[in-house]
């Protein structure tokens, strides 16, 4: 089965944690107990957040006394992704001796006049009180929004339309390749009035990148794997209830939160319904019971897995 996996930033730095290297790296290597796991029975493709690095990384680059202006965000995914695919692919090559993993580069097409670039809505770096969140917005122009409890910057965050690179992950996948790509949603460009590609400042959100990737691969399953064992239905009522099998039409008669759970579910409806196939959110460390059905919240054409006919 081809089977494609969306890691969730907090897969590398969890909320609170320093973002040493080594505690980012420690966290890398214990996602992969679970990926090597998959690989040796898929074929896979990963992809992954960048919210709490890239932040980071804007943050001291709007810092530095010594740039005449910031790194625009374009540049600030590239080195995300470099960053963060070299400790996956390097641990997973560890441990999958005689297996091939790629970390690739990869560009996400977006258009120049999506209305997200004069509404900016993806967060992205660390957490903050109000009071510091507004602070740092007066001193480096920045939008900031309520994220749950605390307060984040925000940057637009524009559909993605394709993987530039798609062919040759495609490529890859028939050579038995374990592909890492599309890190923190692809690096944004558009396309000049001369075709050329170039870089935008925006970051795409990765569930919808990755639910996009999945379809383009013909992925049997899609995975987004994060903190949360399921998604809940009634969230933070009274009536608070885990869902484990459902439908594309039930998740989307019910709301959820626009900064965290809510593109996720968008993600998986949309995968399912442009493909039949089956998608799914839940824990890291149950993808393998994931796939089996016995965990995650698993969304299918008829709420069924595996699948059956209705017939």
């Amino acid at each position: 089965m081809r089977v494609i996996v969306a890691l969730g930033g907090n897969a590398v730095l969890k909320r609170g944690q320093k973002a040493d290297a080594d505690v980012q790296l420690a966290n890398v290597r214990t996602a992969v107990k679970t990926l090597a796991r998959l690989a040796g029975e898929h074929e896979l493709v990963i992809t992954h957040g960048n919210g709490p690095q890239i932040g980071m990384l804007a943050l001291e680059s709007a810092a530095d006394p010594d740039l005449t202006r910031p790194y625009p965000f374009d540049t600030l995914v590239a080195q995300t992704q470099g960053m963060l695919g070299y400790w996956m692919q390097q641990t997973l090559q560890n441990a999958l001796p005689g297996r091939q993993v790629l970390a690739m580069v990869t560009q996400t097409l977006v258009t120049a006049v999506d209305p997200a670039f004069e509404q900016p809505a993806k967060f992205v770096g660390q957490v903050y009180d109000q009071e510091e969140a507004e602070k740092l917005a007066a001193e480096y122009g920045w939008t900031v929004a309520q994220d749950g409890l605390h307060w984040r910057r925000v940057v637009p965050s524009p559909t993605p339309r394709r993987i530039v690179e798609t062919r040759l992950i495609r490529k890859m996948i028939r050579e038995g390749v374990v592909v890492i790509c599309a890190g923190g949603g692809g690096i944004p460009v558009v396309r000049d009035e001369s075709g050329r590609l170039i870089g935008v400042e925006a970051v795409v959100d990765k569930d919808l990148t990755a639910a996009m990737l999945a379809e383009s691969l013909e992925c049997d399953a899609f995975l987004i794997l994060t903190d949360v064992p399921r998604v809940m239905r009634g969230f933070g009522t009274s009536e608070e209830t885990e869902i484990a099998h459902t439908t594309p039409h039930e998740l989307r008669t019910m709301e959820f939160p626009p900064g965290s759970m809510g593109p996720k579910v968008d993600a998986v409806c949309r995968f399912v319904e442009n493909t039949g196939d089956m998608a799914a959110i839940g824990k890291l460390d149950q993808a393998e019971r994931i796939l089996d059905g016995s965990a995650g919240t698993i969304v299918t054409p008829n709420g069924r897995w595996p699948l059956t006919s209705t017939l």
